[in-house]
């Protein structure tokens, strides 16, 4: 999988406790040295990515592509000024797009011995994950969320991202009963090499969230040689026990 540079924890990210689930204060120095290791992020990753197309050797197989419409180039899209309040830290247990089909599991992901990010296991396709060291998503900062496009048996969790329109709703259910819900603001493709880190990473003074999966140009080699991003900001949540879509701006 070629996975994006690391999310740095900034101030005004909420620091979290993956052990008790709760929020916590972070050490001197704690900014600087994840900052130090996301740029261990990314190509650095093993490229788990792309077998099934590999296999198949079609290029009319390939995962959808984000449309010019739905950059943030485009012009603003459904709700992207207002928001909601940014909820104390939980960690999250599922995560649904309905506009694309995915309703998935969310595991704990961290970072392995050499600084790159750990990923899902590739043999598990409807299984995704969120990193537990930066903001748990309804949180005040930018939350992660990363997930396999394809594997050896065909398409995975976020084959279908590139798909995604400003507007749809992303729910993340969360261990504390209540349901974060998310509008996307853009969706958008990056190189590997031209991965901009600070504008899918950097904090926005609310409770945005990244869904990021491979995408971008194949090589039959290497695999995916960029990321494709799903930019969501909070705004609303579903209370325990709630019907419908939850209190919405």
């Amino acid at each position: 999988m070629s996975t994006p540079k690391a999310a740095p924890r900034t101030s005004s990210d909420a620091a979290f406790d993956a052990t008790s689930g709760t929020a916590s204060g972070t050490e001197p120095g704690a900014d600087d040295a994840t900052r130090k290791r996301s740029r261990a992020w990314g190509i650095a990753i093993a490229l788990v990515m792309g077998v099934w197309l590999i296999q198949n050797g079609s290029v009319d197989i390939t995962p959808p592509v984000p449309s010019a419409e739905q950059t943030f180039a485009a012009g603003p899209g459904l709700h992207a000024q207002s928001a909601a309040d940014p909820l104390p830290p939980a960690a999250p247990i599922q995560l649904r797009i309905p506009a694309i089909g995915v309703d998935t599991p969310l595991m704990r992901l961290g970072l392995d011995r050499g600084g790159s990010l750990e990923v899902p296991p590739a043999e598990n396709g409807n299984l995704a994950g969120w990193y537990q060291d930066g903001t748990p998503p309804g949180a005040n900062g930018t939350a992660v969320v990363a997930g396999h496009v394809d594997n050896s048996r065909g398409p995975a969790v976020f084959y279908r991202l590139g798909a995604l329109g400003k507007g749809a709703l992303i729910e993340v259910i969360r261990a504390d009963g209540r349901t974060a819900v998310f509008t996307v603001d853009a969706v958008e493709v990056y190189d590997a090499e031209g991965f901009p880190d600070d504008k899918v990473y950097g904090p926005r003074g609310r409770a945005e969230l990244r869904v990021i999966t491979c995408g971008g140009a194949f090589d039959e080699k290497t695999g995916y040689r960029g990321n494709v991003v799903a930019y969501a900001h909070l705004t609303g949540v579903r209370e325990p026990g709630a019907a419908g879509r939850g209190r919405e701006v």
